[in-house]
């Protein structure tokens, strides 16, 4: 891939195993590497058309069955990516678990430690990237409503910007939407057909 000859670019981000590569499949109409285990995306997967550029990064947080300095490795490549790319980056999509999301985030405030979500959401918002949620395995909630709104007050993101999906069913039209809109708002309507 020739990276210097992207001019826009959209991230999606988030925890291992939450459906970021199944997500960006179905967008894309793109074949990427996924399973049903943590951490089988250990390598950026790319979508890239003329200028544009989509990256599926690597699932952050603990991946059982590899070394924490593995896990490590991964988290500081993704950093470091984002930062070498911010400028170029209209907006991350943050893949989240939707059913287990707030499990999750609990047991990290219990133990004293941001949620490594919260610490996405603060770095894209710091570099100056436009944050969106993708709340994916909706259908897996048993309150809608109350989830948006614990989502939207954990990661500081607008109940406009938390987007309910179910990829692995096809349920994607939301981040379609906001994707299409980034393409507008930056002048791009020739690249709304890499949609699928």
């Amino acid at each position: 891939m020739d990276s210097g000859r992207v001019n826009l670019e959209i991230i999606f981000t988030g925890r291992s195993n939450v459906g970021k590569s199944t997500l960006f499949s179905q967008l894309f109409g793109v074949n990427v590497r996924k399973g049903k285990k943590p951490g089988t995306t250990i390598a950026p997967n790319f979508y890239h058309y003329r200028d544009f550029l989509a990256t599926d990064l690597p699932g952050f947080g603990y991946v059982k069955g590899v070394s924490r300095k593995f896990n490590e490795r991964v988290k500081d490549f993704i950093v470091r990516y984002i930062e070498d790319y911010a400028e170029r980056i209209a907006a991350g999509i943050i893949v989240i678990d939707s059913g287990s999301f707030v499990e999750i985030v609990e047991r990290w405030d219990r133990r004293g430690y941001i949620p490594i979500d919260v610490e996405m959401a603060d770095f894209l918002r710091d570099v100056g990237i436009e944050v969106v949620v993708s709340a994916n395995k909706f259908d897996k909630v048993d309150s809608p409503e109350e989830t948006i709104e614990y989502i939207s007050e954990k990661l500081k993101v607008s109940r406009e910007r938390i987007i309910p999906t179910v990829a692995k069913k096809g349920d994607v039209g939301g981040v379609k939407n906001f994707i299409r809109q980034i393409f507008i708002k930056n002048n791009r309507h020739d690249l709304i057909k890499v949609l699928k």
